[in-house]
C-alpha cells in the first residue's frame, strides 16, 4: 500500500489572483493618499492668499487719502510673491459713505497665473469726502428724514 501525500498548496491561478486583488488595493490606496496631500496643498495656498488678501485690505482701509487708495499698491510677501491692489471708490447717497470695490492680484508663480480676488463693500471714510459734496448729502439726507416724518401719522412732530 502506497500513502501519497497530500500536499496543501495555492495553485498558480489564486497566487495571480491574489496578486492582483493587492495591486488593485495598492492602487486606489496610493490615489487617496495623494488626494489628501493634495487636498492639504490648497487649503494651505487659501490660507496664505486669505491672509495676503487680508494685508492687502488693511493698506486699503489705513489709506486717508482716496486718490492713492484707487491707486492702490503693491508689496512682496514672505515667500516671494508679488500681490498688487487696487480700489475703485465711488460716493453713495449717504455722506462720508463709500461703495468699494477692492480688486487684488496675488502674484504669479512658477506654475501658476495671478489669482485675482475681487471683493465690495462699504466704508466710512470722512477723509474721503469732498467738503461741498458732503454738505449736500447731509442736506439731502436731512430733507428725506423731514420727509419721512412729515409722512408720519400725527405730523411726525414729537412732544418732547
Amino acid at each position: 500500500m502506497s500513502r501519497r501525500r497530500h500536499t496543501t498548496a495555492f495553485t498558480l491561478i489564486e497566487v495571480l489572483i491574489s496578486l492582483a486583488i493587492f495591486a488593485l488595493a495598492a492602487v486606489v490606496l496610493g490615489a487617496a493618499y495623494i488626494n489628501v496631500l493634495n487636498a492639504y496643498a490648497r487649503v494651505n495656498d487659501a490660507a496664505r492668499n486669505e491672509q495676503d488678501v487680508q494685508f492687502a485690505r488693511h493698506a486699503l482701509l489705513v489709506e486717508t487719502d482716496r486718490e492713492e487708495a484707487e491707486e492702490g499698491g503693491d508689496f512682496e510677501t514672505a515667500d516671494g510673491r508679488q500681490v498688487r491692489w487696487e480700489a475703485r471708490i465711488e460716493p453713495s447717497d449717504i455722506a462720508d459713505l463709500f461703495d468699494v470695490t477692492f480688486r487684488c492680484e496675488l502674484g504669479r508663480t512658477q506654475d501658476a497665473e495671478p489669482e485675482v480676488i475681487e471683493q465690495r463693500f462699504r466704508l466710512l471714510r470722512p477723509t474721503w469726502s469732498i467738503e461741498n459734496e458732503r454738505e449736500t448729502r447731509r442736506k439731502e439726507a436731512a430733507d428725506r428724514i423731514a420727509e419721512l416724518n412729515r409722512m408720519l401719522p400725527g405730523g411726525g412732530g414729537r412732544e418732547r
